[in-house]
């Protein structure tokens, strides 16, 4: 089962390099990752949400290749091309995969400006050494799914005072 953590840092450069030592753990299968986005609360007010994969670059990547490969069947490589990246782009900007905008959206609402946030959604076989990792770094547990042990266990790893 997922585990939805949101950890609140200082600055976007934080989070972002947390975020760094996700993936890594990933690409080390201590964790199964399948949303790591920071979000920002800038100091003009806006919030902007850094996601981890562009699903309308994924998806005009794809429709691409799959427009020129039915383009060359009817003989029109590069329309079909066309076609398929304009299509594709449209359909992954309307996919959502992972974490909710909305929520993360209001997340960072609630978040001082100037400050940012990594949310992630994943499971971890190896939690023990994820944490290990994720302590240098610090950070404010916001909200997490996770079980009153865990969550506290997390919190006092991260140097974070128990929830109020």
């Amino acid at each position: 089962m997922s585990t939805l953590i949101a950890i609140g840092y200082p600055n976007a450069e934080t989070a972002e390099e947390v975020r760094g030592v996700l993936v890594q753990a990933t690409k080390e299968k201590l964790v199964d990752l399948q949303d790591a986005v920071v979000v920002e609360h800038r100091s003009d007010g806006k919030i902007k949400l850094h996601q981890a994969i562009s699903t309308t670059g994924a998806g005009a990547a794809g429709g691409a290749l799959w427009g020129g490969l039915i383009g060359l069947l009817f003989l029109a490589p590069l329309f079909g091309m066309a076609i398929g990246a304009a299509s594709g782009a449209v359909a992954g900007k309307v996919t959502d995969a992972g974490v909710n905008d909305d929520f993360m959206k209001q997340l960072g609402a609630k978040m001082a400006p100037g400050t940012a946030a990594l949310i992630a959604l994943g499971s971890s076989n190896a939690p023990d050494k994820l944490l290990e990792r994720l302590q240098p770094y610090g950070g404010d547990v916001i909200q997490t799914s996770l079980d009153h042990e865990q969550e506290e266990r997390l919190r006092s790893s991260l140097g974070t005072d128990a929830a109020a």
